[in-house]
């Protein structure tokens, strides 16, 4: 009962999902809907797996830093093994400040999380189920990892330093001037009466000076208000200042309230700060509770922390304040207190049904109890947020492939793990394991651990997969850009093509190209060449029907194929420099490139290249003759 009974401030698991592993929430409210359902309003707590790999390098940092820092051999996780290590990075959680409502029904257990302290072994929460910890801050928007603020302070270096008692006799060799101030003597001539009097005068100053501020008069219409707000400790506090600086002289006191320029007037923050500002204020206040430095960098950026701070303890005079702690407390006596969630005991629909068992009733992992589950296994059910599966004694189901995390190859229960076409399994208690802690018990070859469901991207042979299910690769294509030059450089190109020598580079596009000496000799050579412009070089380009009547005269003549028995030797013939081969995927070749199939002889034997073709055609024609060989090769260029 005590078990499935759920509290405010209790860390729980939810299952959204029946193949990825559970979530950590910690349970802020439980509201009752209109259609009579429970939900809860959770703080989130994120997995290792749940973030980017830069912010876990960033995490792995930070915990180098916290081993170097502790001073006590036994706590420091280095000499763990490797397989303790990896189970340790489970048990990492990351808070954030991101709320959000779940169905209470959805709850699966509760468990334990704690801020990490240095003091205690890490080893410790290996030894006890349900034990997580953080100790840094994830923020889901900004995707950022930062220490949180609420670091428990143990050691030497937080202990401040006593400094010893003086001796009888011994002068005290320090500055007191620069230690202190003092600000009212309590010994003073003036009584009590004598003091009221003077603070009476004071407020009636304040009150008069708001009366010629402009800006006050608009904010304090009334002279109650104007008056209230002159009652206030800015105002006291200055009066008795003035009388401790006049050495108590009720005379020249008064005279310090009312100086050449007029009265003086004395605000604090609950005055200087708008009703805007007081709103917004109130609305980060309920969203970041007491964490200033948040609601300076959100809400007020423009005021400092240290008039954040005054505000608020000013702010909690008000009856404003009042007010709304009234309205929380009945918010609180109207919400619940606690809810009671029913064992889960429906069969995952990642359960391989080899026996065709139906699932049983009681036992298991009853959201959150531990030693159940651990009933459950030894009397032959399965634990966990599924319910329990009646296995007949002696019989083990599910042979074949071996679990991928523990590779055992007998269990009373196997559950498919991972994308169906890699048929991949995990026995029962590593199923258990994978829904709580979000990895596979032994560590693996690959950097972390085996990828679980979220494999569903990868192709058999771990390439990344579109969504489709296309095994192409799905990275980004490079983003195209638009290279515009400017007019100085356009014209370098033509002011120093002795420098430059474009013909040459284009050639040979990996030589470096000196810049600095081109735009000095450019800048030198300009002023100088609207004097003298370059030279054109004439083109002649003969007249279209001049080409015409070549081409009519010249016809291309008719290709026959050689006859099957003539062959052409060639073994003085300079070959004709090959092109590189690009392989198209099959695609037509150009430029007589050669196909991956001619390449390896693949269906027959590799066909004669197109450019011997027209060799073996020309010779085979009559009137030709193949005495000169050389000169035909150079006519095929």
């Amino acid at each position: 009962m005590a078990a499935n009974m759920y509290r405010v401030g209790d860390y729980v698991y939810f299952e959204n999902s029946s193949s990825n592993p559970l979530l950590i929430r910690r349970i802020e409210e439980l509201n009752k809907t209109a259609n009579g359902n429970v939900e809860a309003k959770v703080v989130c707590f994120y997995r290792r797996r749940d973030i980017s790999s830069t912010l876990i390098a960033l995490a792995d940092k930070h915990a180098r830093e916290l081993e170097e820092e502790m001073e006590n051999p036994e706590l420091n996780p280095v000499d763990l093994p490797e397989k303790q290590k990896h189970q340790l990075r489970h048990r990492e959680l990351f808070l954030s400040r991101q709320l959000e409502s779940l169905p209470a029904t959805h709850i699966r257990g509760k468990c334990c999380v704690t801020l990490l302290n240095e003091t205690e072994a890490l080893k410790s929460y290996l030894d006890r189920e349900d034990a997580f910890f953080y100790s840094l801050v994830y923020d889901p928007q900004q995707k950022t990892l930062l220490a949180d603020k609420g670091e428990i302070r143990v050691g030497n270096k937080y202990q401040a330093d006593i400094t010893d008692f003086l001796k009888e006799g011994e002068e005290d060799g320090r500055d007191l001037a620069k230690l202190e101030e003092r600000v009212w003597d309590p010994s003073s001539p003036l009584t009590e009466k004598q003091i009221d009097q003077f603070l009476v005068v004071a407020r009636s100053v304040g009150t008069f000076a708001r009366a010629l501020d402009c800006s006050s008069s608009v904010r304090q219409p009334s002279l109650h208000m104007s008056a209230a707000a002159a009652s206030r400790d800015i105002t006291l506090f200055h009066a008795m200042d003035s009388l401790d600086k006049t050495r108590y002289d009720m005379t020249r006191a008064i005279a310090a309230l009312v100086p050449q320029g007029g009265p003086v007037l004395c605000r604090d923050e609950m005055e200087e700060w708008s009703a805007s500002e007081a709103n917004l204020f109130e609305e980060a206040l309920e969203k970041y509770g007491k964490d200033f430095t948040d609601i300076q960098q959100d809400f007020l950026p423009w005021k400092s922390l240290t008039s954040i701070i005054e505000y608020y303890y000013m702010w909690k005079t008000t009856d404003r304040y009042v007010q709304q702690k009234r309205l929380k407390a009945a918010e609180a006596e109207s919400k619940l207190k606690q809810v009671y969630i029913p064992n889960y005991n429906k069969p995952n629909p990642n359960q391989l049904s080899v026996n065709s068992v139906k699932p049983g009733g009681v036992g298991g992992l009853v959201n959150g109890s531990g030693a159940a589950a651990g009933a459950a296994v030894g009397a032959g059910g399965l634990p966990g947020a599924l319910g329990v599966i009646s296995v007949p004694p002696g019989q083990i189901p599910g042979l074949g492939r071996a679990c991928e995390s523990c590779y055992t190859t007998s269990s009373y229960q196997w559950y498919s793990w991972g994308p169906p076409n890699m048929q991949c399994r995990l026995c029962a208690s590593c199923w258990t394991y994978w829904k709580k802690y979000g990895g596979l018990k032994m560590p693996t070859r690959l950097e972390g651990e085996r990828p679980g469901p979220n494999r569903n991207n990868m192709s058999p042979h771990s390439v990344p997969m579109r969504h489709g299910g296309s095994p192409k690769f799905a990275v980004k294509t490079k983003q195209a850009f638009y290279l515009q030059t400017t007019q100085v450089t356009r014209a370098a190109r033509r002011v120093c093509q002795d420098i430059i020598r474009p013909r040459f580079l284009a050639r040979h596009p990996y030589l470096p190209l000196n810049t600095a000496q081109i735009k000095q000799e450019c800048a030198l050579r300009l002023p100088d060449e609207p004097k003298k412009p370059l030279p054109l070089k004439p083109v002649e380009r003969k007249p279209l029907e001049s080409v015409v009547r070549y081409l009519e005269a010249h016809p291309c003549p008719p290709k026959h194929d050689p006859p099957r028995g003539q062959t052409v030797t060639t073994g003085s013939l300079t070959p004709i420099k090959s092109t590189p081969n690009i392989l198209n995927n099959g695609s037509p070749t150009i430029l007589g490139k050669r196909t991956y199939e001619q390449h390896n002889g693949i269906d027959g034997m590799k066909p004669k290249a197109p450019q011997w073709d027209i060799m073996a055609k020309r010779t085979a024609e009559p009137g030709r003759t193949t005495s000169a060989p050389m000169q035909q090769v150079h006519e095929l260029d």
